[in-house]
């Protein structure tokens, strides 16, 4: 039986990280992306073949629409070689960018930036890629808890995920004709170096978060990846077109 293949854009780093590894650990082969960092790609890749999975990393700027299909020619010619395989079961949209603007001081570039990375960028990798996704297989795209709640700073930035929730479940209800279920997880806040490590690193914002979670702690990589892994198991197949919020009880 073959062991399928999860693409995951942004795996070099934090939650996309995190979740190569917890789904190699589940037995699924991994195609990553990286941006810029080759060496932490590589490394990666070093980890997940610890774990006996197969693994290949590629370049890809997820904010760029127009080198797509040449990302698609490479995903085909890695699955041949590497894998000996013509499609791949999981699609993972987790690259992402972030920008902290109050909505008065919000420029048009950053709100391109956010558009093309956090929105333009899925909707067109997905299209381009569902040639080379298996009937039957999933799409997760990752969202934010602040499409539920509001904090100042970030409404350009939930603004785009909150239409990535909203085109999941078009996703959901136009490839249902080919079997392929399509979720949005919603991280709550997470300590990570995503936007300058703010949460990670700023003990008063820590500590916030953990005061006004129900868990009384702030999220780690570590429970996305294993929330991702729990959604794309056997026993998630029935989950489709849902937004799942995995955030600790986050502002309830």
């Amino acid at each position: 039986m073959n062991r399928k293949i999860a693409l995951i854009t942004g795996a070099s780093r934090g939650l996309g990280r995190s979740a190569a590894l917890h789904l190699a650990a589940q037995g699924i082969d991994i195609i990553g992306t990286y941006n810029s960092r080759a060496d932490e790609a590589q490394a990666l890749v070093t980890e997940l073949q610890a774990l006996g999975a197969k693994a290949a990393m590629l370049q890809l700027d997820v904010g760029h629409s127009e080198n797509f299909a040449a990302f698609a020619a490479q995903v085909e010619q890695v699955l041949g070689q590497t894998f000996e395989r013509q499609r791949f079961d999981f699609l993972i949209n987790n690259a992402g960018v972030g920008v902290h603007a109050l909505f008065s001081e919000t420029t048009p570039e950053q709100f391109d930036l956010l558009m093309n990375v956090q929105l333009k960028g899925p909707f067109f990798l997905t299209q381009q890629l569902l040639p080379l996704i298996n009937d039957g297989g999933r799409v997760v795209n990752i969202s934010s808890g602040l499409t539920r709640f509001s904090l100042p700073g970030y409404g350009a930035y939930a603004a785009m995920k909150g239409a990535m929730e909203v085109l999941t479940r078009y996703q959901a209800k136009e490839l249902g004709a080919r079997r392929i279920g399509v979720n949005v997880l919603a991280p709550g806040a997470i300590e990570t170096d995503f936007g300058g490590g703010t949460v990670r690193d700023n003990s008063a914002v820590n500590a916030m978060v953990a005061s006004n979670t129900a868990l009384g702690r702030v999220g780690l990589p570590d429970d996305i990846g294993g929330a991702l892994a729990l959604l794309l198991s056997e026993g998630g197949q029935w989950i489709n077109g849902q937004r799942v919020e995995a955030s600790g009880g986050m502002f309830l």
